[in-house]
């Protein structure tokens, strides 16, 4: 388990194509999709928040702080990770942050592990996982001193775009198989009810 990193679940999305909400909360097993996220990704990490707006007793059952963004609007993404990069700058002692998107109910159980090796290698480099040669660029992990230049970016610049920021900044790709015996992008991710019942049938398979 990392204890000098913090982990923040992105769940702030407006999931428009599951009809609003969130989907983070939708069922799933015998809990809903951030109990299979928190699954994976708490036994990584010591230090671990979520992000997300609005009243945050809808996740009070999870005992996670919960970060609001510090910035106004629905900025998307980089909001969520610069409040966790300033969170975790102020109110721990963690120097780097690693996100994970809420919806993702079957993310690498060695995700933290094999990006903060990558970014030891690449000091001062955002370390972003990639599978099947795609880049997935809210798994990633970011040092705390990114942090002013990211709010330039979002504030200052009024740039949205993940992607964009991370290749500015510098960074090392991290790639993660596609699991053999199922053929899993373990980067799935629920965006449409489809999404939602497909990942029923494959949690059931993986635990039957």
């Amino acid at each position: 388990m990392k204890r000098d990193v913090a982990g923040i679940i992105l769940a702030g999305g407006q999931s428009r194509r599951m009809g609003g909400g969130d989907k983070s909360l939708l069922p799933l097993g015998a809990g809903c999709v951030l109990d299979q996220v928190l699954s994976r990704l708490g036994p990584q990490i010591e230090t671990l928040a979520l992000s997300a707006n609005g009243d945050p007793a809808r996740f009070s059952r999870f005992g996670l702080a919960v970060l609001a963004d510090t910035v106004e609007g629905f900025a998307g993404p980089l909001a969520g990770i610069l409040t966790g990069l300033e969170w975790a700058a102020a109110s721990t002692p963690c120097k780097a942050v690693v996100t994970a998107a809420g919806d993702t109910p079957f993310l690498p159980l060695d995700l933290v592990d094999r990006l903060a090796s990558a970014a030891d290698e690449h000091p001062g480099s955002i370390a972003v996982a990639s599978s099947a040669g795609r880049l997935h660029p809210t798994f990633a992990l970011w040092p705390t001193d990114c942090r002013d230049a990211l709010r330039h970016f979002l504030v200052d610049e009024h740039s949205r775009r993940v992607l964009a920021f991370i290749e500015r900044h510098g960074h090392v790709e991290v790639e993660f198989p596609i699991l053999q015996s199922t053929g899993l992008d373990p980067f799935f991710n629920i965006n449409m009810p489809d999404d939602l019942a497909e990942a029923g049938r494959l949690l059931q398979s993986m635990t039957s």
